[in-house]
């Protein structure tokens, strides 16, 4: 797939992870329930009704997309990610647990959001512990910069929410400057949601002393 935009730059490693056989047996046995198709897509018809939408960019081992799934039946989640070994994960997860409110895209976001997610069609964005890409030289390959606040900015609806974790203190403060810089969002930083799992990323950097910033800006 071509990139979406000129100034487009892949925001995870190239290496999407080794494909074990209980990943593989994972993938074949949930992936065609739950993976959207391809093309623009018609949330009414994956989901079978019209509800809320809330997209998760990297979902990791869907811990958190599982649960605001099951915490919020009456809203749809979508969640993305290129790490293949994390959404087999996700996909039994999501299984043993039931939620039929829940589908998966393996693949990148940003393409996501420019070819395939209509304008206005989000209640609500979540990046969880993104890839901080410390290194100045590569703090081009972060998830928050213009590019992708305009298209999240437009595939939010009015008062949709984007709602931003970090443990890294510098992603936190390059997150506020972008959004301050882009203007189209409301923004505090707030409290963490009660309903996602402290486990994975959240977990490691507590444990290591690390603070976890709540970004929550909301589309004007």
């Amino acid at each position: 797939m071509s990139a979406p935009h000129p100034d487009w730059v892949r925001s995870y490693a190239a290496r999407r992870g080794r494909r074990s056989a209980l990943t593989e047996e994972r993938l074949a046995r949930f992936l065609p329930s739950r993976r959207i198709p391809s093309g623009p897509l018609d949330a009414t018809a994956v989901f079978g009704r019209s509800a809320p939408l809330v997209l998760e960019v990297g979902c990791g081992h869907g811990a958190a997309a599982v649960a605001y799934a099951i915490a919020f039946p009456s809203q749809d989640v979508l969640a993305v990610d290129v790490h293949t070994p994390g959404v087999a994960r996700l996909l039994a997860a999501a299984d043993a647990a039931g939620v039929a409110n829940l589908r998966v895209e393996l693949g990148d976001a940003v393409h996501l959001l420019a070819d395939r997610l209509a304008p206005a069609s989000l209640a609500a964005v979540h990046l969880f512990f993104p890839d901080p890409w410390p290194k100045a030289k590569h703090a081009k390959r972060r998830f928050v910069r213009p590019l992708t606040l305009d298209l999240v900015h437009s595939r939010l609806a009015e008062g949709g929410i984007l709602l931003v974790a970090t443990d890294d203190d510098g992603y936190a403060e390059h997150t506020l400057a972008e959004l301050a810089a882009h203007g189209g969002f409301d923004v505090v930083v707030g409290d963490r949601p009660s309903w996602r799992p402290e486990d994975g990323f959240e977990a490691k950097g507590r444990a290591a002393g690390r603070t976890v910033t709540e970004v929550r800006a909301t589309r004007r």
